[in-house]
């Protein structure tokens, strides 16, 4: 019997996000979400790559433990940006997102996207790494976007899927990713538990 014929077991989502939400369906998958509640707190030795990760993993966890024995997948993602070597997470407030975008303007930046998957037995977990470049960007243009609302929860605050597009001007790797669910390893990952895309 090949994984098309087995019925796949259910899909929970350990994300508030939106975009992840529109991610999944994009791609036909079956799911729904649950609501976690994890401390986004790096730790003093963490690398980037060590930090996303465990975030994802530790949402996929948690959305596994509200399942309280349920059969199920619980899917966990996270997403930042890294700059020289800083973290470029969701702003405090209109001065820690200017400082970011001033800092990302004119260079080219890296997105890393974790996704983390687990059934209570069985855990699967991936990195992807994107880079960005972005147009010379003024001030007066920042504090405009500022004004929009949109950068307020976004990682490295920005929404290349939305308004702040137009600082775009090339990347290299999983568009996807940099919204925040990179599809073609998402999909990789859930086939490990015989769940596939399209379900039509």
């Amino acid at each position: 019997m090949n994984s098309s014929q087995v019925t796949p077991p259910p899909l929970y989502l350990a994300s508030g996000s939106p975009r992840r939400r529109e991610l999944l369906s994009q791609i036909g998958v079956r799911f729904e979400v649950l609501r976690v509640d994890v401390p986004e707190v790096r730790a003093a030795a963490e690398t980037p790559e060590s930090y996303v990760q465990r975030l994802a993993l530790d949402k996929a966890r948690a959305g596994r433990a509200r399942l309280a024995g349920q059969p199920g997948v619980v899917l966990g993602a996270d997403t930042l940006g890294v700059l020289d070597g800083e973290v470029l997470e969701k702003p405090h407030h209109r001065d820690d997102a200017h400082r970011m975008l001033s800092a990302m303007s004119g260079r080219e930046h890296t997105v890393l996207t974790a996704v983390a998957l687990t059934d209570g037995r069985l855990e699967a977990q991936a990195v992807v790494e994107t880079r960005v470049r972005f147009r010379t960007l003024d001030a007066g243009e920042i504090n405009r976007y500022w004004d929009t609302g949109e950068p307020v929860d976004k990682a490295g605050s920005y929404a290349i899927q939305g308004l702040g597009a137009v600082f775009v001007s090339r990347i290299q790797g999983s568009y996807s990713a940099v919204v925040g669910l990179p599809l073609e390893t998402t999909a990789q990952l859930l086939s490990q538990y015989n769940i596939p895309v399209w379900q039509v």
